[in-house]
């Protein structure tokens, strides 16, 4: 899966999105950031959480932190991260990798208010080295997303 499951989801969803290989890593927001030459926030971070007995992805901006009492506010649970081992089972993507594409199954996708700032956001596209350049808003349409405002 991975990459190649990210892949064969734009190729089906949206043919003019290009999955971009880079040879550094971009496993996290400021090497990503230097690897695209983007402003850190542009960087959409996926979040893989936990909310009771709910398994979900959150979108945001790079540099933004979980705001737990929003979070709390909104799921009605504080949100527990997932395992590294966890994260892989749920998504198929590896952690610096992780993104709300091309998923094994249906998980719930939220991306957070912090992303409209943007015109372009940089999410990982499955791999620690691969991202796609994709409008936040095609972004949350094509992932099925709700907007939130769970950070801060």
């Amino acid at each position: 899966m991975t990459i190649e499951s990210v892949r064969a989801f734009f190729a089906e969803k949206s043919p003019d999105v290009t999955v971009i290989e880079t040879e550094a890593s971009s496993a996290t927001v400021a090497l990503a950031a230097e690897a695209h030459g983007v402003d850190p926030d542009q960087i959409a971070k996926t979040i893989c959480l936990k909310a009771g007995d709910t398994i979900l992805l959150v979108v945001a901006a790079g540099t933004k932190r979980l705001d737990n009492r929003k979070f709390r506010d909104r799921f009605g649970a504080k949100p527990r991260m997932l395992g590294a081992e966890d994260v892989v089972s749920v998504t198929s993507h590896p952690v610096g990798g992780v993104c709300p594409f091309g998923l094994p199954e249906p998980i719930p996708v939220f991306c957070d208010v912090s992303l409209r700032s943007y015109n372009e956001v940089v999410p990982a596209a499955g791999a620690t080295n691969a991202a796609v350049k994709i409008s936040p808003h095609t972004m949350a349409e094509l992932t099925e997303a709700e907007w939130i405002d769970v950070c801060q």
